[in-house]
């Protein structure tokens, strides 16, 4: 069996991807979900992968999804941070509501999964943490105050915790992709989707296939001195 590997919001999309693309890798894989049960029972009919429903911006549920993930595979040794939502408006039209929900499942996540992996992986001296930021988290995005503050304060989690966790054989990184092909995407009016494609020097959409294969390479053993850095994904649309 190889190494454990938790992708959150791991059943759909940019997270699917990635899931069937660690598991390919060797891994074994625990794909999380918070509510689509229609799509994550699809998902493990088609790729045999174990899928543990919780909700990432909860602490608690963190904790006892992350326990049952380790008493039916092993131990966490790498956590891949995907599930994100968004609640698009101008901030003059943003009510609390559609702030919160963006911080607690973008961001503060990040917290609820980390912390209660953390001291085993530093307990065993290895551990792969890969965090998918996003363009707007580098640049902005007007209507996205609450998603770009999210996806930038992922990044300087990122730093901080490779910082601390270096000396204990742990990586820590972010990937940000520029707009990939995928559900969230497809349902921007047309109109807008090709404005947006017209700033892509590379003059398409990414594909969710390609942020999995930076994120497989970030999860090996040979990236082990790659930490605290941003792998940049987005056809050239914003340099960073």
């Amino acid at each position: 069996m190889g190494k454990v590997a938790v992708v959150t919001g791991g059943t759909r999309g940019i997270g699917e991807a990635i899931s069937v693309a660690l598991n390919a890798a060797g891994f074994t894989v625990a794909a999380n979900y918070a509510g689509n049960d229609a799509a994550a029972a699809k998902f493990k009919g088609e790729t045999g992968i174990a899928v543990y429903k919780w909700s990432v911006a909860d602490f608690d549920e963190c904790r006892t999804g992350l326990a049952k993930v380790e008493a039916d595979l092993g131990p966490v040794q790498v956590v891949v941070n995907n599930a994100g939502i968004t609640r698009d408006t101008m901030l003059h039209r943003m009510k609390p509501e559609h702030w919160q929900a963006v911080i607690d499942t973008d961001l503060s996540s990040l917290f609820n999964m980390c912390r209660n992996v953390i001291e085993g992986m530093r307990e065993r001296n290895f551990g792969r943490i890969i965090n998918i930021a996003s363009i707007n988290g580098q640049k902005g995005q007007m209507g996205q105050t609450n998603y770009s503050a999210a996806k930038a304060g992922l990044i300087g989690f990122t730093k901080a915790l490779a910082m601390e966790s270096a000396a204990k054989g742990i990586t820590v990184n972010a990937v940000a992709p520029g707009y990939i092909n995928t559900e969230m995407v497809a349902a921007v009016p047309e109109a807008v989707l090709q404005k947006i494609i017209a700033q892509i020097p590379a003059g398409r959409l990414g594909a969710a296939d390609e942020i999995a294969r930076a994120v497989t390479f970030l999860a090996a053993d040979e990236a082990a001195w790659i930490t605290g850095s941003t792998l940049t994904i987005n056809g050239g649309q914003y340099c960073a």
